[in-house]
């Protein structure tokens, strides 16, 4: 069944947008704790997602060929089912495929399965500087169609949604190519004048055409070269200057003023200020975190906050990101994923702009392992942020090298309890038991049963597609912010609610990850409480928006400015 949309009467307009006729049947407190919640492989004969990732390995390694696999949940088409966008390699100065090679647009049919939609949405991409990274979707000209940003290795692509099915190549237009090699790309309004600007992660400076050699010359094996050997280059920031155009402020903000060899980059807030920082994970160099001055600036303050280097004050090789309040502080965390033997950090906000680094049990879990895509969400429901870890090692040829380290490596999942995190992938599903060339990572909701789901993009494999079985024998609320005054996707908003008399918060981030965006959706979970007291929207704009003794488990619609005060319907 496609959606049903049912007006709540009240003061004001408030939508209510429920994707199911019936609500999920709850267990009883004692099944929840007794059955474990898992991550069902959704398989190609119920999916019909057939797309694999080429990474157009050669014998020369190349390292654009080891960091891709990106792609996303989103939807393109309005019609409340969440859409997959899957992007792959192509044509380049060191690679011509022998067969054409495709990113794909996969549409959701609302029954588990997905039709390819790419050739006809115009989304192909697969030309000559398109051998692709990742993708970020959003609504960047407030017309309320998810637009699509495209990295690549080569020219980066925006296409903007037609609302009727097809995009449009903008690129040019909007003066966002950033040439040469982009990784990841975060929607944020920097300066809060609610119009969604652009962050693009420059990764080293590279050419097909170069001469370095990296393996053991005398057995003749080549291997891919560790990005220390690579110069540094400046990420960009675009300012939407509206009407479908952007400016490049990375000089005149303060951005390009720190080179680095960038992948992973979150937009949050971590000082409370209202002003949305960033921090952008850095592969052999020192990762930064760009303070939000104001007014157009920014300040690098990575080495004064505790987040640039590791605890022995040496660079790691950083590669996802993401942030959120994990320990329920009310101020923001950070996480970052690197190489084997590197460890991934969990830094603790100290709440005066300088952070600890408290991995707990991450810490010895990914000891020998290398962490791209990754996430922190409420896989059960409860309230708190969980966190799920995609890996894999960047070197095909490291088992030749080393007995431990693995090319192959495990999909990891952690637990929140009371603010530490216990590793439950033993009990997540057979998923975690199997070993993943893992790049990109997405999270949401794509059956709309009120629990999150899982996207992973594997280098040069195909794609999987992870079910959350049981996430949702807790209540909920999903909430889409439809925004009139702030940016359009309400990043940096601040959710409050209150359900069972324990009061939680969120903060609405963009991008984090790996090559990947998510769904905008928010699912705010409330465990076994039956309904929910209250919910607090503080806007970006600060218009602050407040509904009480909602229903658990639909989806609703939240109108900025005209929030009703009594229950959907």
């Amino acid at each position: 069944m496609r959606i049903l949309r049912v007006l709540a009467l009240g003061m004001g307009v408030f939508a209510a947008v429920a994707f199911r006729t019936t609500t999920v049947k709850m267990a009883t407190d004692q099944t929840v704790a007794a059955t474990p919640i898992v991550f069902a492989e959704v398989p190609t004969s119920e999916s019909k997602i057939t797309w694999v990732h080429d990474n157009g390995r050669s014998e020369t390694r190349h390292l654009p060929e080891t960091c891709g696999g990106g792609g996303l949940f989103f939807d393109y088409d309005n019609d409340g089912w969440l859409d997959i966008y899957l992007v792959n390699s192509g044509p380049s100065d060191f690679y011509t495929p022998k067969t054409p090679i495709r990113n794909a647009l996969y549409r959701n049919n609302g029954n588990g399965s997905f039709t390819d939609v790419t050739e006809k949405a115009g989304v192909a991409c697969g030309k000559m500087g398109h051998f692709g990274m990742g993708a970020a979707a959003s609504d960047f000209d407030g017309d309320g169609w998810q637009d699509l940003y495209v990295t690549n290795y080569g020219r980066n692509v925006l296409f903007k949604n037609n609302g009727n099915g097809t995009f449009s190549d903008i690129t040019d237009k909007a003066g966002v190519a950033a040439p040469n090699w982009s990784t990841c790309a975060t929607w944020f309004d920097y300066d809060n004048d609610a119009k969604l600007d652009l962050f693009v992660s420059s990764f080293v400076q590279y050419s097909g055409k170069g001469t370095i050699f990296c393996g053991d010359n005398r057995i003749g094996r080549r291997y891919y070269c560790v990005p220390r050997v690579f110069k540094p280059r400046s990420s960009y920031l675009f300012h939407n200057d509206g009407a479908g155009k952007f400016s490049d402020v990375s000089t005149s903000s303060g951005i390009a003023a720190s080179q680095g060899k960038s992948f992973g980059a979150v937009a949050t807030d971590v000082n409370n200020d209202g002003l949305t920082d960033l921090f952008v994970a850095n592969d052999t160099l020192e990762n930064f975190l760009f303070l939000n001055k104001g007014k157009g600036k920014f300040d690098e303050v990575g080495l004064l906050a505790g987040v640039a280097y590791s605890d022995s004050g040496a660079p790691r090789s950083g590669m996802g990101v993401d942030a959120a309040d994990y320990d329920g502080d009310g101020w923001q965390d950070l996480f970052v994923a690197n190489i084997d033997q590197e460890l991934f950090s969990l830094y603790q906000n100290q709440k005066d702009l300088t952070f600890v680094d408290r991995p707990g049990e991450i810490g010895q879990a990914t000891r020998l392992l290398s962490g791209w895509g990754l996430k922190f969400f409420d896989y059960d429901n409860d309230g708190d942020p969980d966190l799920i870890l995609a890996n894999g090692h960047p070197d095909d040829m490291v088992e030749v090298q080393s007995l431990r380290v693995r090319y192959r490596e495990p999909l990891l999942m952690f637990e929140n309890i009371n603010g530490k995190y216990k590793d439950i992938s033993a009990s997540s599903g057979a998923a975690f038991t199997k070993d993943w060339p893992a790049r990109g990572l997405s999270v949401g909701d794509y059956d709309n049963d009120g629990d999150l789901d899982v996207l992973v993009i594997n280098n040069g494999d195909a794609p999987v597609l992870l079910k959350n079985e049981g996430g949702n024998r807790n209540n909920w609320l999903g909430l889409q912010l439809v925004a009139t005054k702030s940016n359009p996707e309400a990043v940096g908003a601040i959710i409050t609610w209150e359900a069972g008399g324990v009061k939680r918060s969120r903060l609405k981030t963009s991008g984090g990850s790996y090559l990947a965006s998510h769904d905008p959706r928010e699912i705010l979970g409330v465990g076994q409480a039956a309904k929910i007291t209250s919910v607090q929207i503080k806007w970006p704009s600060g218009q602050i928006d407040k509904v009480n003794d909602l229903p658990v488990n639909k989806y609703i619609k939240v109108v900025e400015g005209q929030a009703a005060t009594k229950p959907a319907k």
